[in-house]
């Protein structure tokens, strides 16, 4: 949203951006993802953070983007396939690297999804913001841009998009809080196996909702092509005794 701003003409070089904390208020997420954002602007050159003055633009970012990223439009089933594979290994990961800053960061979101729940305004940053701090856990910076360009992804699905406005109407929110409270309950234990399984339940759980929602016509509908884990098929075809073959249920 910050990048969106400086793109079209809010702000302008040598301008200094508002506080950390007005930002946060503004956009109802909490000042510690308003930090990370504005780390990531400074590490791309576009802004200046100097101690005691403020942050200040260097830049304005590109406004011209590859044609693809505006036209692509990825389905939300094999968008959820990948963050599967890639969030429950991260979680995993997480539970061994996980700090006392990391869990309280996590917390934090999670109260924040509450306060966004009960308020009923339509917003929900804070899921992203939980996602993210799990990245953040793991102490890799690729891992954490790598979830952070499947959030993007997500954004940019009109599919996705669609699907959500029903999601929202039958409050599906409060479930996948519990999913989020069980993965932060692993994290504190430090446990990777249990990390990784809640994060892979969770996920399924929102494809299933996603499923049940879907209007399987659409010409984007896609969960067909993208409704197994295939790492399970693989472990389940070695465990298998040699010269048998495992049975697998076929797709409607």
């Amino acid at each position: 949203m910050l990048r969106s701003e400086l793109t079209n003409g809010s702000y302008a070089i040598g301008d200094r951006l508002p506080t950390e904390r007005r930002i946060s208020e503004q956009l109802s997420v909490s000042r510690s993802l308003v930090r990370d954002a504005m780390i990531m602007l400074e590490v791309e050159g576009i802004v200046d953070v100097r101690k005691g003055s403020g942050t200040y633009v260097l830049k304005l970012p590109q406004t011209v983007e590859a044609p693809h990223l505006e036209t692509q439009d990825i389905g939300p089933f094999e968008l959820l396939q990948a963050r599967q594979l890639l969030e429950s290994h991260i979680a995993a990961f997480a539970a061994t690297m996980v700090t006392k800053a990391d869990i309280l960061r996590m917390r934090a979101a999670l109260d924040q999804e509450r306060k966004d729940i009960a308020a009923n305004t339509g917003i929900y940053l804070a899921d992203e913001e939980f996602h993210r701090s799990i990245a953040l856990a793991s102490q890799n910076s690729v891992l954490v841009e790598a979830v952070d360009h499947l959030w993007e992804m997500r954004k940019r699905s009109k599919m996705w998009a669609r699907l959500h406005q029903r999601i929202f109407d039958r409050g599906y929110q409060k479930k996948w809080l519990d999913d989020h409270q069980a993965i932060l309950t692993a994290l504190q234990c430090r446990d990777p196996q249990q990390a990784r399984q809640a994060m892979w339940q969770h996920l399924e759980n929102v494809r299933l909702t996603l499923l049940e929602l879907s209007d399987v016509d659409d010409p984007s509908f896609d969960a067909y092509l993208f409704n197994t884990d295939p790492l399970a098929e693989i472990q389940l075809s070695n465990n298998q005794p040699k010269g048998k073959r495992p049975q697998t249920k076929k797709s409607k």
